[in-house]
């Protein structure tokens, strides 16, 4: 064999390792996307099908972050699709349910960060469409829209879990692609259809004062949760300092979207976490809550074992 020989497939193979490296590590989302079209009875079925899989193809496949990841480090998120009806003319309307969840240091536990239903959804899909999606040009496909707006929310709350306004990068995108859809002839993206769209999510998230509910994002993981296999006790209490910052985000916009995502997320947790608590810790986090989240009541009452 010759020295140029050699040379060649040593080059040869060092690129297909670094190529088997990039494609193991290079995808920062791990999405798991079901496609429910249970309602829908004329058209085919194998359309859906396409469909969900190339909605997989999408999400996974896709570099949203410019950082690396290894497998067990991509974001984790759930999407459920469901459509209710169609126009006959490759037009469908329905609903989103989006959640993720990040692990907790030093335990097997995974924390949910997310969990939103969206009722606004509209797209136009054929079969065999290619899912095209320009950042710059978000207003172009209604569908690609949806979901990278819903990966960049999801990417901005769980970095805001590990540093202070971490994710504002991936929210300032989630606002960029609603800004170039407002003007669509899709719902959801409009500031005047409600206060519960897309639009206001992210609108509100990013305001100066949703401040504090972004800073009890960090310190409720990272100062609590993430302190909780060592520290349990003081971890308690930095969740129960957390939430405490809820209460002015709570003045500035009673029963906001915000906030609802937030408990949406979290309630369950929540209970658990203070059931173990003292009866000073209950009754103060109790109190708080049943002002704040009055829609909860009942599941805060359980923090007391009733």
């Amino acid at each position: 064999m010759t020295f140029s020989t050699t040379l060649t497939k040593t080059i040869i193979a060092s690129f297909l390792a670094i190529s088997m490296t990039f494609g193991l590590h290079a995808q920062d989302v791990k999405c798991d996307i079901k496609v429910n079209f249970n309602q829908i009875e004329n058209t085919d079925p194998v359309v859906f099908e396409n469909l969900e899989r190339a909605l997989f193809e999408f999400l996974n496949n896709r570099k949203w972050t410019t950082e690396m990841f290894k497998e067990d480090e991509r974001l984790e998120m759930n999407i459920l699709l469901t459509l209710e009806s169609e126009n006959g003319s490759g037009g469908f309307s329905g609903n989103i349910q989006v959640q993720s969840r990040r692990p907790v240091y030093g335990s097997s536990y995974y924390t949910p960060v997310f969990n939103h239903k969206d009722n606004n959804v509209s797209f136009n899909y054929q079969q065999f469409d290619v899912l095209l999606f320009n950042e710059n040009n978000a207003g172009d496909n209604n569908l690609t829209a949806l979901m990278a707006y819903y990966v960049n929310l999801v990417l901005g709350f769980d970095y805001d879990t590990f540093a202070p306004e971490g994710g504002t990068p991936y929210l300032t995108k989630a606002l960029n692609i609603t800004n170039q859809n407002v003007s669509s002839n899709f719902d959801g993206w409009k500031p005047f259809e409600d206060q519960n769209n897309r639009y206001w999510i992210i609108e509100n998230y990013l305001e100066a004062r949703f401040k504090n509910l972004r800073k009890c994002m960090y310190e409720y993981h990272r100062n609590g949760l993430d302190q909780m296999s060592e520290k349990q006790a003081e971890a308690r209490k930095s969740i129960a300092s957390s939430l405490q910052l809820l209460s002015s985000v709570h003045q500035n916009l009673p029963n906001s979207i915000n906030l609802r995502l937030f408990f949406n997320a979290k309630a369950d947790e929540i209970v658990n976490i203070f059931k173990e608590g003292t009866s000073e810790e209950k009754a103060g986090v109790v109190d708080l809550l049943s002002r704040i989240d009055p829609g909860n009541i009942q599941k805060w009452s359980k923090i007391n074992g009733r």
